[in-house]
């Protein structure tokens, strides 16, 4: 049986590469201890804002056995988005790098399936589940875990080689392969730059957010107005915010992703800051067919727009 573990996790990893994950952890799966006081002490100091979803399942966040009848295994993945393409108007509205392709929900979920498959045709009946940041997991805290990289101070999964322009998703299986005990090391070291350079300082203390003043959640989350609190402090992002991540030095490893779903769309980086701020409904429709900003809707976008729009 240790043979066939060994030569499971071999097999896993392998298929993970090849359907184009940039890197595959695995842990034993269970209670997350240290995950406990910290998630509650996050939600009672209101740092989630009106994500109300936070509040629910709080056992199964903690518990991956409770998602999964019999589950032994956390199979932990990540998949590079990075790209060096920029909007060509620096003037225009701006739009986080990943949302700049396919809807990543989609892109993971179907090579998850894809992965789960592989591993039920070539190892036998196995029970499992795809998560890709829509289930109550904490993905970060499982990719810490499985050795992908530390927990930064701007509360990114941070990879030595690679940095934090990835996605996060994990399969859990009730299948015992063997696992990787090794935590990544935290490299953050003294440096403050994501602290210091948040528009609306939401990095409250290092390795912390208040996530109720992120421009992420006030542009995609935030169903009602933008506070006015934050009218000069958006720096110009409409859904979205790379800033804590295009500061940090580990960025500097990053590398062009190689998934073809993430390609833009031929018209959105080419859009002016006039194109945006007239934007009409088809076009958003056009533009963000199968995108992750369709979370936002179009009266979203419009809102955001407007909101960070000069005086």
């Amino acid at each position: 049986m240790l043979q066939n573990k060994a030569n499971y996790t071999k097999l896993i990893k392998n298929w993970a590469r090849e359907l184009g994950f940039m890197d595959c952890g695995i842990v034993q799966a269970g209670f997350l201890e240290e995950e406990a006081p910290r998630l509650e002490a996050w939600l009672n100091n209101g740092f989630h804002g009106e994500m109300q979803y936070m509040e629910n399942h709080f056992d199964k966040r903690l518990d991956p056995r409770l998602l999964v009848d019999g589950a032994k295994s956390v199979i932990s993945l990540s998949l590079n988005y990075y790209t060096s393409d920029q909007q060509a108007d620096e003037g225009a509205p701006r739009i986080s790098k990943y949302a700049y392709g396919a809807d990543y929900h989609h892109v993971i979920k179907d090579k998850l399936k894809q992965l789960l498959q592989l591993i039920t045709d070539s190892i036998g009946e196995v029970n499992g589940r795809v998560f890709v940041d829509s289930a109550p997991v904490l993905d970060k805290a499982w990719a810490k875990k499985a050795g992908l990289g530390w927990i930064g101070k701007n509360a990114n999964l941070i990879n030595k080689n690679a940095g934090s322009f990835f996605f996060l998703a994990e399969l859990i299986v009730d299948l015992e392969l063997e696992y990787d005990v090794l935590p990544t090391a935290d490299h953050c070291g003294t440096c403050t730059r994501c602290i210091d350079a948040c528009p609306t300082e939401a990095i409250v203390g290092p390795y912390l957010v208040d996530g109720s003043k992120c421009i992420s959640y006030l542009t995609i989350e935030l169903k009602n107005e933008i506070p006015t609190a934050f009218k000069d402090k958006m720096d110009g992002w409409m859904f979205g915010c790379d800033v804590c991540q295009d500061v940090c030095p580990w960025n500097r490893f990053s590398v062009t992703n190689q998934e073809p779903a993430f390609k833009p769309h031929p018209d959105l980086l080419g859009m002016t800051k006039q194109d945006w701020e007239e934007i009409t409904e088809d076009t958003f429709k056009k533009v963000f067919k199968g995108s992750a900003v369709k979370r936002t809707k179009y009266s979203g976008l419009k809102r955001n727009i407007q909101f960070i729009k000069p005086c």
